[in-house]
């Protein structure tokens, strides 16, 4: 795949520019010669599909799968942050949309939340307008706006030089094309978006987010950008019907072997590497995200057996169906979400942490807060079989 000494592969070519250094100009998409695709590759690609089906249908049985959806927009926008350097916690963004008329919003959670808008405004914008650069731009200025890096040209493609890694160009791990030959390539990308039909979904999603990341088109944000781009790709190719699926978590988790197979694509051509990665992390947080789903419906069930049992008021319930939307709760998020007194929303809270449902975590007399931790608990880091969802020759850990 690899020209000896000419530093090109099928997938681009290093080329010296004027100012002395070396940057990569991506081959255009799909690759030539085209993909390989044996044994082992299909084998991977018919479990993450299947296990993409499994997904959407399980989310489809949810009593409310928006719901489901806006927890896991939330936890995907907390991970994909993360893995950028942020250090909120699912936790931290639910405090703060129960007091955010009343508090300055810290700069991590700043960024969760313009990636939580990011998304549904890329998922709407979708149903009237094509995968386009100009929709990246839109969102990236969203994403981009009043954060880190905000002041580095958000909504607009960069005009300068950047670079992966180490301090200057000398010491770049990898140096993305220069302006020119960057807008070359994106234009070639949105070609490819608009037409991949002849590629599995799937395959045409993997191949668009590393040559995204190859690209690297903004002065920040490109990480971000190209996990939503994953999103978006499975949405708008109906490969599922509501946005349930998020790699943050698997490429948190496998952040070194994520990298190297990147770099493996631009200095040796190996896509097929790049794709047994990306689909068995495709099978993996499928699985998981189905056996959350499945969770949430027996946890659901369960609560409400429960109040049940106890004869609790129609107000009860009300409030365990709001719970199951905003699992951190005050007494006055409770009183003004179901209209009733501050005294009645007091009351119901108590009930439910009578019924241990709810669990005060602040130890206050006043401010208390109360968390679902039952529901909450579903949210974090699950580890699936790995031998359901493993490639043949690629660990998971």
């Amino acid at each position: 795949m690899t020209v000896p000494g000419s530093g090109s592969s099928r997938a681009g070519r290093m080329i010296r520019q004027p100012e002395g250094y070396r940057a990569f100009i991506p081959a255009s998409l799909p690759p030539d010669p085209p993909l390989a695709f044996d044994a082992q590759l299909a084998t991977v690609l018919a479990r993450a599909s299947t296990a993409l089906g499994r997904l959407d249908g399980v989310a489809a049985t949810l009593p409310n799968p928006e719901l489901f959806v806006a927890m896991y927009v939330r936890r995907e926008a907390v991970l994909s942050s993360q893995i950028e350097g942020t250090q909120s916690t699912l936790d931290d963004v639910l405090a703060f949309e129960i007091d955010a008329g009343r508090a300055a919003m810290p700069s991590d959670i700043k960024e969760v939340v313009n990636y939580v808008a990011a998304m549904s405004y890329g998922l709407d914008r979708l149903e009237t307008l094509p995968l386009s650069l100009r929709l990246l731009r839109e969102i990236h200025a969203l994403l981009m706006d009043g954060t880190r890096g905000g002041e580095k040209s958000p909504g607009e493609f960069r005009k300068s030089q950047n670079w992966i890694g180490g301090r200057t160009l000398a010491e770049a791990a990898y140096i993305p094309p220069p302006e020119h030959e960057m807008r070359i390539a994106l234009g070639s990308l949105e070609r490819f978006l608009y037409d991949s039909s002849d590629l599995d979904p799937l395959i045409a999603c993997a191949l668009a987010h590393a040559q995204f990341e190859t690209i690297h088109p903004f002065l920040d944000g490109n990480g971000r950008m190209g996990r939503l781009l994953i999103t978006f790709l499975l949405c708008h190719e109906n490969v599922l019907q509501r946005p349930v699926l998020y790699l943050s978590h698997y490429l948190k988790q496998h952040r070194a072997s994520y990298y190297d197979r990147l770099m493996a694509i631009r200095f040796s051509g190996d896509w097929e590497g790049w794709l047994r990665f990306f689909l068995t992390g495709v099978a993996e947080v499928a699985r998981e995200a189905e056996q959350t789903a499945r969770h949430i419906v027996k946890l659901r069930e369960d609560v409400r057996q429960r109040a049940q049992a106890t004869r609790m008021s129609a107000s009860t319930f009300r409030l365990l169906d709001y719970l199951f939307e905003q699992p951190l709760t005050t007494v006055n998020a409770t009183r003004d979400y179901l209209k009733i007194s501050y005294v009645a929303a007091n009351g119901l809270i108590g009930e439910l942490c009578d019924l241990g449902v709810l669990t005060e975590t602040t130890g206050n007399n006043r401010n208390r807060v109360f968390r679902f931790g039952a529901y909450l608990d579903l949210f974090a880091e699950v580890k699936v079989d790995e031998s359901e969802v493993a490639e043949p020759g690629l660990s998971l850990r």
